[in-house]
């Protein structure tokens, strides 16, 4: 099922989620739901918290090569585990800030440990597109979104864009 997806400024964004205690069907289908809601936005990474469910999971596809088999990945509690001293640069957008985008620098490389729907833990290694997204979506699970690392004019900016949207969206 499609959930529909919050839209910057909504107060759920600014909230750090909790931990999920228990793996269950409801979680499972819950992680189907934000893959199809992510695929359908179109994007390549989706947190709970961005459809209003604040706890601990994110989804994330960076398969973006034409005619490749997706790659769905579903991260329950995921933790930074090891970041690299160097940085990459990528140019980051958000489903919940619809068409803008700006450059954020993050570490390049980073280990992360997270539990899989079948309740195993999983530790892998990540870097380029999928270094970045990770961090991203991680940092929507602590209140923390891709404007955040701009500076304030750039960010009001965009906050007013979206105050907009969310107006001419409430008339439609």
């Amino acid at each position: 099922m499609i959930r529909p997806i919050l839209i910057h400024p909504d107060p759920r964004l600014k909230k750090v989620a909790v931990p999920v205690a228990e793996i269950t069907d409801a979680l499972r289908i819950l992680a189907d739901d934000m893959l199809a809601t992510m695929y359908d936005a179109p994007g390549i990474g989706l947190a709970a918290p961005q459809i209003g469910i604040l706890e601990r999971m994110i989804v994330l596809d960076c398969e973006k090569d034409e005619g490749a088999e997706p790659k769905p990945l579903v991260m329950i509690n995921p933790e930074i585990t090891g970041r690299s001293e160097a940085l990459s640069v990528h140019e980051e957008g958000c489903l919940s800030i619809p068409d803008q985008f700006a450059e954020v620098t993050r570490p390049a490389e980073v280990e992360v440990r997270w539990t899989d729907t079948a309740g195993a833990e999983q530790r892998a290694g990540f870097d380029g597109l999928w270094a970045t997204c990770v961090q991203h979506e991680i940092d929507h699970l602590d209140g923390k979104l891709f404007i955040d690392y701009l500076g304030p004019m750039k960010r009001q900016m965009i906050t007013r864009k979206m105050m907009k949207l969310k107006r001419e969206q409430a008339r439609a």
